[in-house]
């Protein structure tokens, strides 16, 4: 059998086991979602630990300790966060206009999966379509496999134990670039959740199948003079910093007028940020991204500070947990300008505030339309001018990283899929959740529109006049 044709089997079967799940999915009540959605949380919860190692061993990216909290969130918030929603049947009821909102699952989804946050991912994807009843068929970076096929064993064994169709989630086998297309391709499949690199992005988004995409996230953070300084310090590190900087919502390059950035630097310091010389800042940008092919350097991803600086040539002190390295300019000539998924963190120093919202600005355009923008302000004028840059979230006085996935910092939606509109080829700019996973069916009850009854009759359809309808209307019991 050829490539094509055995692609082309292949995803028959998985689609048709999906397909199947899903016609029976659609015959179940809300508490028996729910019963399958709490199971998979406690098995998820259960497991965090063990599959945050899993991650760490087998990518070689980030850091094990962070890898649990991101284990943790995704299972425990996500769950928090859509424990309580309607999701089957009847979700809302309008009596004054008339119309009531009728939830149903979408169908057969496929849902990528990066190589940053695997396990994480794979958590709540599957949370997030077993309270839609929307079967689920998985594909893993080729760096993650391990991991998220055994995440995805211990989900799917729970969510069966409590009732789940069998084939409700499922993990393709086969990686290579056919056979996901076929699958993305695939008449039957209803949706793509599509998180990860721009490829893999603009695979589902070619593939005609609906998709909720996401985009690169090359975050710039405003440091104001009104700020609190040690508080924003303490937030920038602790941020870019977290898992060595691999969730694509962490700042990527600090924006600050001369006297913030002299009295900020100290700060920055005192938490283990090592600054670089201006021959360190040239020697680290080819490490951390390749110019050649416009794209960080898969092998740097996730690295610890001492790791990238060594493979730059120079030596850091010992405990250093952050990098920074000052630019001059944004675009094709200066790789520090574009998403670093590690803890590097540029520095522009501006001489006014109109050239630091501008290089924020620029910033945000060099590969991060539609994603982030981190604001550290008690300036109302400020945060209002920033509000204007084409980001989907603007964080004011708050981490980047745990601001923008939700649920900690603020009241936005947990989730990691942060969608960034239509700049960035999106279909929403909102933290994606179950919301964006039904087709809501609506009941239009007979509700005149008496200005527009007031048309002449003979400018209506003479069949069904103003008078037929406003009689009907009064005819019905509680109108």
């Amino acid at each position: 059998m050829g490539t094509v044709d055995s692609a082309s089997h292949y995803a028959d079967e998985l689609v048709g086991r999906a397909r199947e799940a899903a016609r029976r999915f659609k015959e179940y009540d809300q508490a028996r979602v729910d019963r399958i959605v709490r199971a998979v949380y406690e098995a998820a919860y259960a497991a965090h630990t063990h599959l945050a190692r899993l991650a760490y061993d087998e990518t070689g990216m980030g850091v094990y300790e962070h890898k649990i909290i991101k284990n943790a969130w995704a299972s425990l918030l996500v769950y928090d966060d859509i424990r309580d929603a309607k999701t089957v049947g009847e979700i809302h009821t309008d009596p004054v206009r008339g119309i009531i909102q009728i939830a149903q699952p979408k169908g057969p989804i496929l849902a990528t999966v990066p190589i940053t946050n695997p396990t994480s991912t794979a958590i709540f994807k599957t949370l997030i379509c077993m309270k839609t009843r929307n079967p689920v068929i998985f594909s893993a970076h080729r760096g993650a496999r391990k991991c998220v096929k055994e995440t995805l064993r211990i989900l799917a064994e729970a969510a069966e134990r409590a009732g789940a169709p069998a084939g409700s989630i499922q993990v393709m086998t086969r990686g290579q670039t056919e056979y996901v297309d076929h699958v993305m391709r695939h008449p039957d499949l209803a949706l793509i959740i599509a998180t990860g690199t721009s490829s893999i992005v603009g695979l589902a988004q070619k593939s005609g199948t609906p998709t909720l995409g996401v985009g690169p996230g090359n975050v710039p953070v405003f440091v104001h003079a009104t700020a609190d300084l040690p508080y924003a310090a303490r937030c920038i590190v602790h941020s870019k910093t977290f898992d060595n900087g691999t969730v694509c919502a962490s700042e990527q390059a600090l924006v600050v007028e001369h006297d913030v950035a002299d009295r900020l630097r100290p700060l920055l310091e005192a938490r283990h940020t090592y600054f670089c010389t201006r021959a360190e800042s040239e020697a680290l940008g080819p490490v951390c991204f390749d110019m050649d092919n416009m794209r960080m350097r898969p092998e740097a991803v996730g690295q610890p500070a001492a790791v990238l600086a060594g493979r730059a040539g120079f030596a850091i002190p010992e405990r250093t947990r952050l990098i920074v390295a000052e630019e001059d300019g944004v675009g094709p000539d200066h790789p520090l300008s574009h998403e670093i998924l590690m803890p590097v963190l540029s520095l522009y120093r501006c001489d006014n505030y109109e050239s630091a919202f501008n290089t924020c600005q620029a910033v945000n355009l060099r590969g991060g339309v539609g994603h982030t923008v981190g604001v550290y302000a008690n300036d109302e004028g400020v945060i209002a001018d920033f509000s204007q840059l084409d980001a989907a979230r603007i964080l004011v006085n708050q981490p980047c990283t745990q601001g923008a996935i939700g649920g900690i910092c603020n009241r936005l939606r947990p989730s990691l899929t942060l969608a960034c509109g239509t700049g960035a080829g999106n279909m929403s700019t909102d933290n994606i959740s179950t919301e964006h996973l039904l087709n809501i069916h609506r009941v239009a009850r007979l509700r005149p529109n008496t200005r527009w009854l007031d048309v002449r009759a003979s400018a209506l359809d003479e069949s069904v006049g103003a008078a037929d309808i406003l009689e009907r209307y009064n005819r019905t019991p509680g109108s």
